[in-house]
């Protein structure tokens, strides 16, 4: 069996590990073994890489996975107004010809409505920008490829990661969950995290949109720490401890509106 076979294998094992822990909730090795047809020495080694990528958190005998966001059609009708406005203040640090990564979530869709008209290469696993954009000419559209999650409206998996390691972006626009007050930078969408990765590794600036809800913030999975980011958008004063961490690891604070906070 080849390397690259094998790699699939695994991929759809792990697939199928994460559907049965949020369908059933937490499960041992030896119900997991069964479930798949597969020994628990396999298991536990794709426990082990599933919560290397922040996908689960192992337990005695077993994984569990935190239930994930809220789909897309819910989150998209909240806090419109401060998304607007982070969406605006970051549409214009984007310069006509430079290339653009667009993370999933609602924030980014409406960054996306603010760069019609302009000559830009947009990239992104959110289906929702590319219905957005995908009629306006001036701009150049790359669609990442990768399963989809249908009810948030995104590609992921190992595919998408792949596609990213053969691009670059100028600017990567990412959202988040929540936001430590160390300033880690978290999800509870946590299949959305090895994506989320490889966008920061394909970026030249990461520009974390995140609304004044999201500080300080929750969630399982760690997407990166602030030493990853560049900037931080956002509607209002950031909390102070928070504040604090950002600063100190050379991260620009900018609240949409103002010129700098």
């Amino acid at each position: 069996m080849t390397s690259s076979v094998r790699h699939v294998l695994a991929e759809r094992r792990h697939q199928l590990i994460l559907r049965a822990l949020r369908a059933g909730g937490p499960a041992s090795v030896t119900d997991l073994s069964e479930q798949l047809d597969v020994s628990p020495a396999t298991i536990r080694r794709d426990l082990v890489k599933l919560e290397e990528d922040g996908l689960l958190t192992r337990v005695h005998g077993g994984a569990v996975v935190e239930e994930g966001d809220e789909p897309f059609a819910e989150v998209a009708e909240v806090r419109v107004a401060e998304k607007d406005a982070i969406a605006a203040c970051a549409a214009a640090l984007v310069k006509d010809g430079q290339s653009v990564l667009l993370d999933i979530g609602t924030t980014a869709f409406r960054l996306a409505r603010q760069l019609h008209g302009r000559r830009l290469t947009v990239i992104t696993s959110n289906l929702v920008v590319y219905e957005e954009l995908a009629d306006d000419e001036g701009i150049e559209l790359v669609l990442l490829g990768g399963m989809l999650r249908r009810e948030y409206r995104s590609l992921v998996g190992f595919l998408t990661e792949d596609n990213l390691r053969q691009l670059h972006a100028d600017w990567l626009f990412l959202g988040t969950s929540g936001v430590r007050p160390g300033g880690q930078v978290m999800d509870t969408t946590v299949v959305e995290v090895p994506v989320k990765r490889a966008m920061i590794g394909a970026s030249d600036k990461v520009v974390l949109l995140a609304d004044a809800a999201k500080f300080p913030g929750t969630g399982m999975a760690k997407v990166c720490g602030p030493g990853d980011l560049d900037m931080v958008v956002t509607n209002a004063p950031v909390d102070p401890a928070t504040r604090a961490a950002l600063e100190e690891a050379g991260v620009e604070v900018v609240l949409a509106g103002k010129a700098q906070a």
